[in-house]
């Protein structure tokens, strides 16, 4: 109970001036970024090897959209320190797929070719479960994401659960803070995945509500008429 209303918190953290920006064109209100809380925005973006990437198709799973620009110098320090790949890899272990996304315009700063964004993924030692470039900045705009290291994470249901940068002053505290969010999710998923499957199906996100509900109700929370109507 008291870690679904945690996960349902907005939690955004500041982006302070000097920021690296993506070279996206401006957001129009109708691009303003999305809410947390609430569901994720669709999106179908490229890998390296020209494969469609859904956000549709990874319900289920928990989700971290890393916005990168490998000339921004904060993601520099943060891949410098090997402090990303560390999570990166403790992600990949977890069973959480890791999209960085690439939203650098051509001819602007951090714009790179599918053979440039794999040279620089060996190089770094990266380890994300795939790199999509987004050069038109389609997604970046569906996100809001005007900075980088900007971090996205959904849960299994598609529900955006945190959006963060990750600033100079914060240092390495904003990657723990990723990190943190990320042990709560796995934890969640870990309850919502009773056959163990890493896959969290319909009948047991039915079944996770039906026991929150009831857990709800017990501890006089919540009335019995929503019990009723988001148990089933």
């Amino acid at each position: 109970e008291q870690t679904m209303l945690k996960l349902t918190r907005r939690f955004v953290l500041t982006a302070v001036a000097g920021f690296a920006a993506l070279s996206l064109a401006d957001l129009s209100p109708a691009e303003a970024a999305p809410e947390v809380g609430k569901p994720a925005p669709a999106f179908t973006g490229t890998n390296l090897e020209g494969e469609a990437i859904a956000l549709a198709d990874l319900k289920g799973k928990t989700v971290v959209l890393e916005w990168t620009n490998h000339q921004c110098p904060y993601v520099e320090k943060h891949y410098g320190t090997g402090n990303m790949q560390a999570l990166q890899k403790s992600a990949a272990d977890r069973g959480v797929t890791w999209i960085s996304i690439i939203s650098s315009a051509p001819g602007l700063q951090g714009h790179v070719s599918a053979d440039e964004a794999r040279a620089l993924t060996t190089e770094r030692d990266a380890a994300p479960s795939e790199v999509v470039l987004d050069p038109d900045g389609t997604i970046g705009k569906l996100y809001g994401a005007r900075t980088t290291p900007h971090m996205f994470v959904i849960n299994p249901d598609g529900t955006l659960v945190f959006a963060g940068g990750i600033d100079d002053k914060a240092g390495l505290k904003g990657i723990e803070k990723v990190r943190a969010r990320l042990t709560e999710m796995v934890d969640l998923f870990k309850q919502w995945d009773t056959d163990g499957n890493g896959v969290i199906s319909a009948q047991e996100m039915r079944d996770y509500a039906r026991t929150s509900a009831k857990d709800m109700l017990e501890r006089g929370r919540v009335s019995k008429a929503w019990a009723t109507e988001k148990g089933p």
